[in-house]
């Protein structure tokens, strides 16, 4: 292990150290599998980080994860998911992130919709926009990041359920052309499907979804593949809407207010893309929904499930997560190349 020179906490580890970890990538290790990968739970000097394994094998690959470190290694905000290393001595480079305690937005709402817990909508509220702010100063930046994969298993929450946007596994620097679709069905934003070409708008059309999720507490998706974005908007035309609404939360709140969330959500569902607002414009709005005098009237509850405390973990550890991106043949050996990029990124 060494410190990437004039990069203060930037930390490039061994392979040794990695395998280590891991017990050498042990299944028992695995804490989680997706479509970018596999996740393995492991230590680091007395850490406890999470790697994550991409099963992506497209020879462009390699590129990427230089760009996925030169622009993650630059962002610093509290509700991102921070880059802390790394490791170049594998046939697929790996990133060390920090890891976050607690659990994700899709397991609050999988929770929610069993009605084991009770998430009132100011949380709800303070969720989505933390998580709008995470992807309002990525847009912002001055080679704007895109997600690209927003979704609510992507969102961790950290103690006191701060949100943390996480898995930059899609992130591209500018709008550039993909080769292979990136996102999740049911979240994917139809201009994205006519051209591969990420935008920050598509970003914006997937956290969308989310909003009509912590709205509703609805799937994405429905049995029939009817997606709720598509119910939504219907519901809105012909002023329905409200019968979609989670009966969980339509009492914390007056008509008029789910409202304005509901017009919110279809705004950045519109079509064409170009007149979404941007995520910066979505924080703001939600912010000010959320600290209104009388969704603030209805505190949060404990949340509480066997064992589980998801508002109040304790002191939240100083972890991290392991990224690998791509796999090709040969062994990556860019640790210059690496302290060079992490330090123009600077």
């Amino acid at each position: 292990m060494m410190k990437a020179e004039g990069n203060i906490g930037f930390t490039l580890y061994k392979r040794v150290e990695i395998e280590t970890a891991t017990k050498n990538f042990n299944k028992a290790q695995i804490i989680g599998e997706g479509g970018q990968g596999t996740v393995y739970k492991a230590v680091l000097d007395g850490t406890v980080v999470a790697k994550k394994k991409c099963k992506e094998i497209d020879e462009s690959r390699k590129m990427d994860f230089m760009q996925e470190l030169v622009i993650l290694y630059r962002v610093n905000h509290p509700n991102i998911v921070k880059l802390l290393g790394c490791c170049l001595q594998f046939e697929a480079p790996m990133l060390v992130y920090e890891f976050v305690e607690n659990k994700t937005l899709q397991e609050l709402l999988d929770l929610q919709r069993s009605k084991r817990f009770h998430v009132t909508l100011g949380t709800r509220l303070r969720i989505a926009a933390e998580s709008a702010n995470a992807l309002g100063h990525l847009h912002s930046l001055p080679h704007p990041i895109l997600h690209g994969d927003v979704k609510p298993a992507n969102i961790l929450l950290a103690e006191g359920l701060v949100a943390k946007m996480s898995d930059f596994g899609c992130s591209t620097i500018d709008e550039k052309t993909q080769s292979m679709l990136k996102g999740t069905p049911g979240y994917i934003d139809p201009e994205y499907l006519l051209e591969y070409q990420l935008t920050a708008k598509n970003d914006v059309y997937s956290f969308g979804v989310i909003l009509l999720e912590l709205l509703t507490g609805k799937r994405p998706l429905s049995k029939e593949s009817k997606t709720l974005a598509s119910m939504f908007q219907e519901a809105m035309m012909d002023g329905t809407f409200h019968e979609l609404l989670d009966s969980e939360i339509i009492d914390e709140a007056s008509m008029g207010v789910l409202h304005q969330i509901a017009v919110l959500a279809i705004q950045c569902l519109a079509l064409p893309g170009m007149t979404r607002p941007v995520m910066e414009q979505v924080a703001k709005e939600l912010r000010r929904l959320a600290l209104s005098d009388e969704v603030q009237q209805c505190p949060q509850p404990s949340l509480v499930l066997e064992g589980l405390n998801f508002a109040v973990m304790g002191s939240m550890c100083t972890t991290s997560l392991l990224y690998t991106e791509g796999n090709s043949t040969g062994v990556y050996d860019l640790e210059k190349k690496t302290l060079m990029s992490t330090e123009f990124a600077r």
